[in-house]
């Protein structure tokens, strides 16, 4: 399966690569700050059950903006971050690619209770698993993504190639575009190192390890060695 990689263009015209959040990570974010809203209410209710009545309708007031708000506060003043969230990677932006702003934040995690509708949010993941870029419902309606944030990769360009001139002469995107599969072959599996070459058999005339080392032949005539 390709990897679930998505290109969204921003207004200023300027093209990201997003790589959206699928149902474990999410799932792993979410139990995060279920427990840190926990651990919030717990350590006050001891307080508020001093207070008496005052306190118990102190309580259900707290839990109300818990429940309701902690997400949209984070995520409003965290550039799309809860805790369990930056925890695991995650940031939830517009759809854009623009940072997530208080509105779209705001209805997705208020139509949450539809998402969790029938049982252990049943609607919500039967639409992340219908969905290219995992949107749950309320992602949906209130255009949004969860994605992993983009760490930079330092670049690994192999060191044993055997550089070789491609067949034919190649645009300067495709150049940066084999340059790119060459520094990061050493993040991929050789699964998914053949499976990007097959992609490109029309020009390597390859495919598997063959087609691999090929491409890595192009990139390092590219950039002058050997």
């Amino acid at each position: 399966m390709l990897d679930t990689l998505t290109q969204v263009e921003t207004p200023e015209g300027v093209t990201l690569p997003l790589r959206p959040a699928g149902v474990v990570p999410r799932a792993a974010a979410w139990f995060i700050d279920a427990l840190i809203r926990l651990c919030l209410l717990g350590m006050t209710s001891a307080i508020m059950n001093l207070l008496g009545a005052a306190g118990a309708g102190i309580a259900l007031l707290e839990m109300f903006l818990v429940y309701w708000f902690y997400m949209v506060l984070f995520e409003g003043l965290n550039q799309g971050r809860t805790p369990g969230k930056l925890a695991l990677g995650l940031r939830v932006i517009n759809d854009n690619g623009l940072p997530v702003t208080w509105i779209p934040s705001l209805t997705r995690n208020l139509l949450r209770t539809v998402d969790m509708f029938p049982v252990l949010y049943g609607f919500g993941l039967a639409s992340m698993l219908l969905d290219s870029r995992f949107r749950r419902l309320g992602d949906r309606v209130a255009a949004t993504l969860v994605v992993h944030e983009r760490v930079p990769l330092r670049g690994r360009f192999p060191q044993d190639l055997e550089p070789q001139r491609p067949p034919v002469l190649l645009s300067t995107a495709e150049q940066i575009a084999l340059l790119n599969f060459a520094e990061r072959s050493g993040y991929l599996t050789p699964a998914r190192q053949m499976e990007l070459a097959d992609v490109l058999e029309p020009l390597s005339g390859l495919t598997g390890p063959k087609a691999v080392k090929r491409l890595l032949g192009y990139a390092g005539f590219i950039v002058g060695r050997g």
